[in-house]
């Protein structure tokens, strides 16, 4: 079954061209390594909750939206492969560096999930 990577920032709407430029190469990069599918999208009906909400979890700011996206691969095995072949990469290098993405990198969260339904 697939394993996914996922995650979610927090993005200046200032910002939203030059991140969709960096997020379309890296997932350019993410597929010619093997993710089977590499997927962002953008916050469009996401209003904060009393408790919990996509904009709590990111501390969103005034002028930022939310982005979530993710990465399928085949299983943990193979995100792992990909990820390491992703990371030496130099086409990713600039944004590999502090302040390299124009978003707030310590109010990003992220994981690897295992599948748990599948229809």
């Amino acid at each position: 079954m697939a394993y996914v990577d996922g995650f979610v920032l927090p993005l200046p709407t200032s910002s939203i061209e030059t991140y969709r430029a960096q997020a379309q190469l890296a997932g350019a990069v993410w597929r010619e390594h093997g993710a089977l599918e590499y997927r962002e999208w953008i916050a469009d009906d996401v209003s904060s909750g009393e408790h919990t909400s996509f904009p709590q979890s990111v501390q969103l700011k005034e002028g930022e939206t939310v982005i979530l996206a993710w990465a399928v691969y085949e299983s943990r095995a193979h995100r792992d492969a990909v990820n390491e072949k992703v990371m030496s990469d130099p086409r990713l290098a600039a944004m590999m560096q502090p302040g390299g993405v124009p978003f707030d990198v310590k109010r990003m969260f992220f994981g690897g999930f295992e599948t748990f339904v599948a229809l």
